[in-house]
């Protein structure tokens, strides 16, 4: 029988085992691919806030490029609108120009005074002018036309009246109204011809004393 060997001898219960060096614990350590792993990650976090704030910007922009589109549209309605408004208004003008000659031709024709030889024949003739005229007037009325005829001592206004002339005068105040020759109209709130007028001036005050030097 073979003796037994010294190292084989039994250990004390007392005795510490020394690990063998293939026994000692390693240090943990990260692997490599867990490295790139997470250097990767940081990465997508980075390219997608950047991302997320390229499209808050281009959203930020779309919306600013919509409500431009919305005003601008809205201009463009409103511009239509006041067109389709005006023409509408003003569709008439020409017609009404025309008109305007007639009715100076029924006022005049009115003012004429006649002999009393026919005075049935005048009567009927009358009446029937006047009648005319306000058939006239009523269509004026229901087309908008108004007429333009400044009283006595009005402002000379000149977006409405034309002066004809100047006349001295202390009737009334110098600028104003004297004489309306002729009556304007307007359409709507656009001339169709100005009142013809005459316009007051103050007469020159004469100095008294001037006037006995030059006697």
């Amino acid at each position: 029988m073979n003796e037994p060997k010294a190292t084989d001898a039994p250990l004390n219960e007392d005795q510490e085992i020394e690990p063998t060096k293939n026994e000692e614990p390693a240090e943990e350590a990260q692997p490599a691919e867990q490295q790139e792993d997470d250097i990767s990650a940081a990465i997508s976090i980075d390219q997608l806030q950047a991302e997320i704030e390229r499209l808050t910007e281009e959203l930020a922009h779309a919306k600013d490029q919509s409500l431009r589109a919305a005003a601008e549209m809205e201009n463009i309605r409103r511009r239509s609108s006041n067109e389709q408004t005006n023409i509408r208004k003003f569709a008439i003008e020409g017609f009404a120009s025309e008109l305007l000659a007639v009715k100076d031709s029924l006022d005049l024709a009115e003012q004429v005074e006649l002999s009393v030889d026919n005075k049935d024949v005048i009567d009927k003739m009358h009446e029937g002018l006047t009648l005319t005229l306000k058939q006239l007037d009523r269509v004026f009325e229901k087309f908008s036309i108004q007429v333009i005829a400044p009283e006595k001592g009005d402002k000379l206004d000149p977006q409405l009246h034309q002066a004809m002339t100047v006349q001295q005068t202390d009737e009334v105040d110098n600028n104003c109204v004297l004489t309306t020759i002729q009556k304007g109209y307007q359409l709507h709130d656009r001339l169709l011809r100005p009142a013809m007028v005459v316009i007051a001036r103050k007469p020159e005050q004469k100095n008294p004393q001037s006037e006995q030097e030059n006697a």
